[in-house]
């Protein structure tokens, strides 16, 4: 007997009760970075699970997310594995994938850098044996809490879950854990795995838990690519932003304002060519920009829903002992209150509003990282308000601009559509119209997007930004979203063109995300060599001697009634030592000036790169500035590519 399965666009004849991977062997997928799990009919299950007839299968190998995401989360289990040979006393806790490779958390676990070479050596031993995961299936909660009751995190995961859903765990060799799957199907797949580092963790996130040790691998089906990985690390160390930060005097943290960041007068530079470039771009597009406080009543965050289900990440403050008050931590309820406050048309629609707002979070001390996570920051929040049927057309218009803003910085980008999650509010035909207005416009923009099934907000579908640096990684920024909820909660109308009050569709849409974060991006995308349009010291003067001061002061007047920043290095150092300085702080253009620029009224002109390109007429330099400046463009008309 014989089932017909699809596979790759191809019919394929099985016998009945073959599984997946046996029609992965039959179609010669055995190299260690393919055929990792199986997706069936959209759902994605080990390689050992039967198929039936009619199935449509698609093999997930390391090239893809879900691919990735099985080969780190089976990884974190073998390291979970070789700790307790090791240790066995510890108490592993839970261990995801994470972006690049994973993690896994115990208590009750001392280690230093100086044990992961055993640890390591353990990892060789366990992957060597060839384990083959196998899932098991627990007859309900009491079932499983006989096996795990002894590990109050476990159980404390196990009594959180849903009592409708299936409670699984899977075993290679003597290592048994709590898991949901899907697993590789054998080890042997992994052949290169590195302990990264080691750090602490709040158990949950939450500092009223008991600190865990974590402990951070990378794995991969072949050496090569660990050993690119780890050349990306050091380079990343190079790029990292709060290195560079320190050393170009951009910013810094202090004690006395946690995670919260003070921008030096360079940094401030960099800040207002960007706060600069969004203002000039929103307002040729038509948005209205708006500034609300920053701290509002609490009956305003219990209106919009914070108050109940965000208050622990709020700062609060009561005045005269009598109404309390929040710090905003998003923009979003200024903007309805502002909505509000006047009666609207359909004429005026589409209506956008843009905020460069300041809002405060409270984050976990372990999730703080530079610029990266902060508890002050702003976003470049934008909601447009409009009819159903301009949905499509306004989600084209935020994509226009999303790659106008990202190409200026020279990064790729990526979208994700991300649909009804399944507790939700609003009516099947809210979302079908504003699901489909997403996906029509995606359709229509023509550049490939992938669909993250139930996985958008509560209150709305959403497209995730996602931007990749010179280093090729990924980073969240920008969204779109379409919120139903809060136009609801604040009783926002407008009149249509038959004299009926409705409700409006409102976009709410970031593009930067975090001003701060973005920065911190840029920072190490850049590799602290901002282009000139955006860079803190774009020119510098550097004198030859003291009797040459006078005529540097004078271009370096003629460069600022220009419009552009610079300076002057009039210290008694020789030339080479200024030169050096001057590209230890990345500026773009070095004006060297001497005996002959004086009797020539010219200047001598030198690149960061160290391209030397001698004596230049002032206003051409000017005008080669000028288009620089004025088109943003990312290399310089001098840069030794040119």
């Amino acid at each position: 007997m014989f089932i017909n399965v699809k596979c790759e666009s191809e019919k394929l004849e099985l016998p009945a009760g073959s599984s997946a991977k046996e029609l992965a062997e039959k179609m010669n997928l055995r190299e260690p970075h393919q055929a990792l799990i199986v997706s069936i009919n959209g759902e994605v299950y080990d390689l050992d699970t039967a198929l039936s007839d009619g199935d449509d299968v698609k093999f997930l190998d390391f090239d893809t997310d879900q691919g990735k995401e099985v080969f780190w989360h089976t990884s974190a289990h073998v390291l979970a594995q070789a700790i307790l040979r090791l240790w066995p006393n510890a108490k592993p806790t839970i261990g995801p994938p994470i972006d690049n490779g994973f993690y896994y958390d115990f208590d009750n676990l001392d280690i230093s850098e100086a044990d992961f070479p055993k640890i390591e050596k353990e990892i060789k031993k366990i992957l060597s044996e060839n384990f083959k995961p196998e899932k098991h299936l627990f007859d309900g909660k009491k079932d499983a809490l006989k096996e795990f009751g002894d590990n109050p995190y476990k159980k404390e995961l196990i009594e959180g879950f849903d009592d409708q859903g299936p409670i699984t765990a899977y075993r290679q060799g003597e290592f048994f854990d709590l898991c949901r799957g899907p697993h590789l199907p054998n080890l042997g797949k992994i052949k290169a795995f590195k302990i990264l580092k080691t750090s602490g963790a709040y158990w949950r996130g939450d500092s009223e838990n008991a600190m865990l040790t974590r402990i951070y691998g990378i794995s991969f089906p072949n050496r090569e690519l660990l050993k690119a990985y780890l050349h990306l690390l050091e380079e990343a160390k190079k790029r990292d932003h709060r290195v560079l930060g320190a050393k170009l005097n951009l910013f810094s943290f202090k004690e006395e304002a946690p995670a919260m960041p003070f921008f030096h007068p360079r940094g401030m530079a960099v800040w207002d060519h960007l706060v600069d470039y969004w203002k000039e771009l929103h307002l040729r597009e038509g948005y209205k920009i708006i500034k609300t406080p920053q701290l509002m009543t609490k009956e305003l965050w219990e209106l919009s829903g914070h108050w109940d289900h965000y208050r622990e990440n709020m700062f609060t403050v009561e005045v005269d002992d009598e109404r309390a008050y929040a710090v905003k931590p998003m923009n979003c309820p200024g903007c309805m209150l502002y909505y509000k406050g006047h009666s609207h048309s359909y004429r005026e629609f589409p209506l956008r509003i843009a905020e460069f707002g300041h809002v405060h979070r409270k984050e976990p001390s372990g999730a703080l990282n530079g610029l990266f996570r902060v508890q002050s920051f702003h976003q470049d929040d934008a909601h447009l308000f409009m009819q159903p049927v301009q949905i499509k057309d306004e989600i084209l218009g935020v994509l226009d601009l999303v790659k106008e803003i990202y190409q200026a910085f020279g990064l790729e980008y990526t979208f994700e559509l991300s649909t009804r999650p399944k507790k939700s509010i609003g009516s099947d035909e809210d979302w079908e119209i504003t699901t489909a207005g997403l996906r029509e416009a995606l359709d229509e923009w023509g550049e490939p997007y992938k669909i993250n099934e139930g996985d958008g907000a509560f209150y709305g579908p959403k497209i995730d930004l996602h931007v990749h640096d010179a280093l090729g990684r990924r980073w969240q920024c920008g969204t779109i979203q379409l919120d139903m909820s809060l136009p609801e909660k604040f009783e926002l109308e407008y009149k249509d063109s038959d004299g009926a009050l409705k409700r409006p569709i409102m976009i709410h849409r970031a593009i930067f995300g975090s001003i701060e974060r973005f920065l911190g991006i840029l920072i190490e995308h850049f590799a602290g060599k901002f282009p000139f349009w955006m860079s803190p010291l774009p020119i510098r003067l550097i004198p030859v001697a003291d009797k040459h001061v006078p005529y540097a002061l004078e271009v370096m007047k003629k460069i600022q009634e220009a419009g552009f920043t610079c300076d002057c290095d009039d210290a008694p150092d020789s030339v080479g030592k200024k030169v050096r300085n001057a590209q230890l702080l990345k500026v773009n253009y070095m004006l060297t000036v001497g005996d002959k620029e004086v009797e020539n009224n010219t200047i001598s002109l030198r690149t960061r790169d160290n391209v030397v390109h001698g004596e230049v007429i002032i206003d051409d330099f000017l005008n080669n500035c000028a288009i620089e400046y004025k088109e943003k463009k990312l290399t310089s008309p001098y840069h030794k590519e040119s």
